[in-house]
């Protein structure tokens, strides 16, 4: 196993499947205590802390739903309680609504909202309280905020929201050393993204970036891992697009 983050501890929100497992996968094969974060399938989560176990890792499941500030607080004091410290934070768990704003009820722009940019921003009000010094800190926005999609205006606004303040903050957290950024994927081939979808719709989604397909998990666990690395402790402030020259 590599020892590339041995001693540090990351959370990564959202992690009982699709790219939160990936990331949390990729820790722990680099040396990382990883606390998978899930809101409803421990099943899922704990089979995602047992997969990791078996190839030698360290993982433990904590249930939070981070829409709810009070339990954000917990899945923090519960890591620290368990791993005595937090350096890195992977806000990763988000929601999808899709919808023409005729449709769009005010229950799913709340859920969007409450979930996207009020769970990331008070995770990230829970990290500038815990977190070590020289931590980093990885939000998750989407290129469909570079594009113009009809029915995405809800979910595209949450991460544009996401975007801006990932930058303000930025100084907020340089004094201790602590970097915070935000990549913006493109299209990647889980299940939540081809749900759905006809065949004539996946492919002419395809036709838009420059290599001719879909993205793939570790397209975007490479880049998380890169700006958890010291190799990107001189990158703050930014969002950066993992989309295959999509937009």
């Amino acid at each position: 196993m590599s020892n590339k983050w041995d001693g540090k501890v990351v959370i990564v929100t959202g992690a009982s499947r699709g790219i939160g497992q990936e990331i949390a996968e990729q820790f722990a094969i680099n040396g990382a205590k990883v606390v998978v974060n899930y809101a409803n399938r421990a099943d899922k989560a704990n089979s995602v802390v047992e997969g990791i176990q078996k190839n030698g890792g360290e993982a433990i499941a904590i249930q939070a739903d981070i829409s709810r500030v009070a339990e954000v607080a917990l899945l923090f004091q519960k890591t620290i309680e368990a791993f005595g410290q937090v350096d890195i934070l992977v806000n990763n768990a988000g929601l999808m609504v899709t919808k023409p704003i005729q449709d769009v009820t005010e229950e799913d722009y709340d859920r969007l909202f409450a979930t996207n940019v009020k769970g990331t921003y008070f995770a990230c009000q829970q990290a500038a309280k815990h977190m070590r010094e020289n931590g980093r800190i990885i939000n998750f926005s989407t290129s469909v905020t570079g594009a113009m999609f009809p029915a995405y205006s809800v979910y595209a606004g949450t991460k544009g929201a996401v975007e801006q303040f990932t930058r303000q903050l930025a100084k907020e957290f340089g004094p201790k050393g602590i970097t915070i950024n935000a990549i913006a994927p493109g299209p990647i081939h889980t299940e939540l993204f081809t749900n759905g979808k006809t065949e004539a719709q996946i492919e002419g989604i395809i036709r838009m970036n420059s290599f001719g397909r879909l993205g793939e998990m570790d397209d975007i666990s490479g880049t998380v891992l890169f700006l958890a690395s010291d190799e990107a402790r001189w990158i703050t402030g930014q969002t950066i697009k993992v989309n295959g020259g999509f937009v």
